[in-house]
């Protein structure tokens, strides 16, 4: 378990890296908005509790001065009196969270008749006006404002204290805190669904592009949309330009190695013909090797026309690409006595170019022509994510060994066979080209089984996966 978890961990990064840019962008929104939003509510809180503070104080400093206006000596006993209610009830009830008394420095003078028996505390303070948070009756929190006196009359400076229970303040900050967290959870969710509606509107043109190359790679448009934002127009129209030299250049190949193809057939053939006229000893050799020119230009040929499908054929109806070719083999199959059966999915298709696709199911079919007995069979259909082709004979099969040599280019596995013994290995090149696989069984009838798979493009995620069934 230790070993694994690491490796988990490590692939975050990697995973974060490729994320898509939509996940990224609103990745980041959210982080920001987890961050900014509490720290302002943070402020915010802080700020109002501040100003209730300062306004709880006013009002305590208010009740002080009226407190002090009340004051005197009474002249006969010479003791403080209040000579004046402060008209608030919340300092005759006893415990009511809001106290006064006044002492004359050493004695206690006065009280409110709220603190009943208990006193409030009185830390060391200095001149003027001063505020604090004490501890009152019955551990309450109470915010206390006291200050020294001097009254005409007595010798000693006289202190008063006033205090107020902090529970109304807390009450006031604590509804202002839940307030605050239902509007600011309220405007991180309108954020967050603003910013994805904007991060949605503005990157509609990178999904459109990403769509239009998708209809490029399937063979369904042959050019990027330019109609796109400045920045992008100028990327697809570079792509473009980028497309039409390469089909320009696939083409100019294409022609050229038909060309050259065409060019050495001919020398080829009359090469083949002057031979015959050598005596039987020295007209092997140089047939053997004439043979070997032609493989080889049949063999690139395939290869270059294959080239030019890859890049820019559209999808194409197996069932309606190969008719000519099975149609054709049939008659041979019949002439031969062979029993042939065809078993096409007429919603199968592919993209592939149909000559090259006529050259891969003529080749199967006429290898499995040559070696059959009595039967053979062509098999087509759908699979995800693409096209099975399988073609099984009666024949007396290959092993492993014959099977890995047949897909070597000019291989002859009976040297008594017509043809060239390059069908299966142009087979492997169309596959390696267009992404697909072939694969040569053991069939049940004891023949062999070809088996391609196409990708539906050669662009596909898929193509080349040799883990596709």
């Amino acid at each position: 378990m230790s070993d694994t978890r690491p490796t988990r961990l490590s692939r975050w990064p990697q995973r974060l890296r490729l994320a898509p840019l939509g996940a990224r962008l609103l990745l980041a929104s959210l982080i920001l908005v987890m961050v900014l939003l509490p720290l302002a509510g943070f402020g915010l809180t802080w700020n109002f509790r501040q100003s209730a503070t300062a306004s709880f104080d006013s009002r305590l400093e208010s009740q002080l001065n009226a407190l002090l206006a009340g004051i005197q000596i009474d002249q006969v006993g010479r003791t403080l009196e209040l000579n004046r209610s402060l008209g608030d009830a919340r300092f005759e009830r006893v415990y009511s969270g809001w106290y006064w008394q006044v002492s004359d420095g050493k004695d206690l003078a006065l009280t409110s008749r709220s603190l009943w028996d208990q006193r409030l505390p009185m830390p060391p303070h200095e001149d003027g006006v001063n505020v604090y948070t004490v501890t009152g009756p019955r551990d309450e929190p109470l915010r206390m404002i006291e200050r020294d006196l001097r009254v005409p009359g007595n010798a000693n400076d006289i202190h008063v204290a006033l205090a107020g229970s902090t529970h109304e303040l807390d009450s006031e900050v604590g509804r202002f805190e839940r307030l605050l967290i239902l509007s600011l959870a309220s405007f991180a969710v309108l954020l967050l669904a603003g910013l994805a509606l904007q991060m949605r509107w503005g990157l509609a043109p990178l999904r459109r592009m990403s769509a239009n190359l998708r209809e490029v790679e399937e063979g369904e448009a042959e050019r990027l949309d330019t109609e796109l934002p400045v920045e992008l127009k100028e990327l697809a129209l570079a792509m473009n330009s980028v497309l039409e030299r390469d089909r320009r250049l696939i083409e100019r190949g294409r022609a050229a190695a038909g060309n050259l193809a065409h060019a050495l057939k001919t020398p080829v053939s009359v090469l083949k013909t002057l031979s015959e006229r050598f005596p039987e000893a020295q007209r092997q050799p140089i047939h053997t090797e004439l043979s070997r020119i032609d493989d080889a230009v049949r063999h690139h040929l395939a290869r270059a026309s294959a080239a030019g499908g890859v890049a820019f054929s559209g999808r194409v109806e197996i069932a309606q690409a190969i008719e000519p070719v099975v149609k054709g083999l049939a008659r041979l199959a019949s002439r031969r006595g062979i029993v042939f059966e065809a078993n096409i999915d007429p919603g199968a298709a592919a993209r592939i170019d149909p000559q090259d696709l006529q050259e891969l199911i003529g080749n199967l079919l006429e290898n499995a022509l040559r070696w059959a007995s009595s039967r053979v069979s062509l098999t087509v259909d759908r699979v995800d994510p693409g096209v099975r082709l399988q073609v099984e004979d009666d024949g007396p099969g290959m092993t492993r060994a014959q099977s890995e040599a047949a897909l070597a280019r000019g291989v002859r596995l009976d040297a008594r066979g017509a043809g060239s013994g390059l069908g299966l290995a142009i087979v492997e090149d169309l596959m390696a080209l267009y992404g697909g696989r072939l694969r040569l069984e053991r069939a049940e009838a004891g023949g062999l089984l070809a088996e391609v798979w196409l990708p539906v493009s050669p662009v596909s995620p898929h193509a080349g996966d040799s883990s596709t069934s």
